[in-house]
C-alpha cells in the first residue's frame, strides 16, 4: 500500500493543454496560461492518500463537487493530472510549496495558512534539472528526510500499483 493509510503530504502535477480561465471559489476569476503546475496539499487525515483518488477522480469527470481550490481546476477538460509527488508519512505542505516557483494565483489552495500559494507555475523543463517533476522532487526531497519520512512518485490520472 505504500504509505497510503498513513498519508502525508502531496504534490499533483497537473498538465493544462490549453490556456484556460477557472473561476475559483472566493478567489474569483483566473486565466492559466497552458503548460504545467504543480498543487501541493496534505492528506493527513484518517484516509491518507485517498485524497488523491478523489482529486484523480475530478479531473477524469467522475466527481463533479468543488470543495477545495484544485477542484475548479482538476474539474477542466484540459487539465489532466500527469504525476503525483509524495512525502510519505511527513507534514510538509507549506515547506514543500514554498520551495516551488511562485504561483500564478494568490491565496490558491493556501486558505488555511500564511502561504502566497500552492499552486506553482513550473518552467517548459528545457534543462534537465529544471523540468518539472525534477523541481517537485527536489522540494520534497529537500524537507521529507530531515522529518523522517520518504519521497515517492506515483501515477497521475490513474492509481499506481502499489497504491
Amino acid at each position: 500500500m505504500s504509505g497510503d493509510s498513513e498519508g502525508g503530504t502531496y504534490t499533483l502535477l497537473v498538465e493544462l493543454s490549453i490556456p484556460t480561465t477557472i473561476e475559483v471559489g472566493a478567489l474569483g476569476e483566473h486565466r492559466l496560461s497552458a503548460g504545467t503546475y504543480a498543487y501541493t496539499g496534505s492528506a493527513l487525515g484518517a484516509g491518507g492518500f485517498a485524497r488523491v483518488d478523489r482529486h484523480r477522480r475530478t479531473a477524469r469527470g467522475e466527481h463533479d463537487v468543488r470543495h477545495w481550490h484544485v477542484d475548479y481546476l482538476l474539474g477542466r477538460d484540459e487539465a489532466r493530472i500527469d504525476r503525483v509527488v509524495r512525502s510519505v508519512g511527513v507534514d510538509a505542505e507549506c515547506a514543500i510549496a514554498e520551495r516551488l516557483p511562485a504561483g500564478p494565483v494568490d491565496g490558491f489552495g493556501a486558505s488555511d495558512c500564511g502561504c502566497a500559494s500552492h499552486l506553482a507555475a513550473l518552467g517548459d523543463g528545457s534543462e534537465a534539472d529544471t523540468t518539472p517533476g525534477s523541481l517537485v522532487r527536489n522540494a520534497h526531497a529537500s524537507v521529507t528526510p530531515a522529518r523522517g519520512g520518504q519521497v515517492d512518485i506515483v501515477g497521475g490520472a490513474e492509481p499506481a500499483r502499489d497504491e
